[in-house]
């Protein structure tokens, strides 16, 4: 039997622009709530409620990853915590649903009895938001790819930042040309925009906790390929899943042929899983035929 090696979370690797991120959003979001409520703006109020979700969100992917990263395994955790980055990344998903929800619901409310705001505080304040959520967009940009606990964060920055240009448009059309109803109509806009991306990252959150193979990696072409190689009379529970973004993990038992070298066959069968698949944990159980076991049927 032979094990590949694990390695810390990617998100780890972004622990610090994420909270640099978290900084800049904290600071900015007590004047774009105070803000939003002495302008009496829905699309500022509901950029605020977004950013909330930004901090609370940054904030527990900090978390996720901090946990994830300083424990250890002991005796009851054998795969440490690197799940809690996936369970932040759902819980990121729900708060983008809720955002979404009540930015629309009040959108509607506004259509249907508009009322006035202050479009000039309300740019200022839009414009000086649209900069904090550039600076995130830049910080995270190239985590989001590598971690899903990085891009659910990322994803809430982008969303924010596109919203901060709605407000600003909102503010622009009321400021000079007094039409109200741009303000519920670009919030309402902004909370539809919301919601294909909380679905999206909520799916990806949940196939990880599901177990459910990366999209990456075919598992029919993996169970071949180590079939393929010299030595190998069969190939069986074999099983891919994902521990945390960028972990893949896999357990195989292989059939080995009379007489075949088991050390070399091991060799071989993880540098293919390395090389071909990028999985670098995996657990590999040789079998000849004297002493195969029975396959598991659940």
């Amino acid at each position: 039997m032979s094990h590949g090696h694990s390695h810390v979370g990617s998100g780890a690797r972004y622990q610090k622009r994420l909270l640099l991120v978290f900084g800049s959003v904290i600071v900015f979001l007590g004047a774009e709530v105070v803000a939003g409520i002495l302008t009496g703006s829905l699309a500022l109020i509901s950029d605020a409620g977004h950013m909330a979700t930004d901090a609370l969100g940054l904030g527990m992917a900090l978390a996720a990853i901090t946990a994830a990263s300083k424990a250890s395994t002991g005796n009851h955790r054998t795969f440490g915590l690197y799940r809690l980055e996936i369970l932040a990344a759902l819980a990121n998903a729900v708060l983008l649903f809720a955002v979404a929800g009540y930015v629309i619901y009040e959108a509607i409310s506004r259509i249907n009895n508009p009322t006035g705001v202050a479009p000039g505080p309300m740019l200022v304040v839009a414009v000086t938001g649209l900069a904090v959520n550039v600076l995130g967009w830049w910080i995270l940009r190239t985590g989001a790819a590598d971690s899903l606990n990085v891009e659910g964060a990322f994803l809430e920055v982008v969303a924010d930042l596109i919203s901060s240009l709605g407000v600003i448009l909102a503010a622009l059309i009321v400021q000079f040309t007094g039409w109200v109803y741009a303000d519920p109509i670009i919030a309402l806009g902004i909370g539809i925009f919301i919601l294909p991306r909380a679905f999206r990252l909520g799916q990806k959150a949940l196939r990880v906790l599901m177990q459910a193979a990366p999209e990456n990696i075919d598992v029919g072409l993996l169970g071949k390929r180590l079939e393929s190689l010299d030595g190998v009379t069969g190939v069986h529970d074999l099983h891919v899943w994902t521990l945390t973004s960028g972990m893949p993990v896999a357990t195989v038992h292989l059939a080995a042929a009379a007489g075949a070298d088991r050390d070399a066959l091991l060799a071989k069968a993880m540098q293919l899983l390395r090389d071909e698949f990028a999985v670098t944990h995996a657990t590999l159980q040789v079998e000849s035929g004297s002493s195969a076991c029975v396959e598991l049927t659940w």
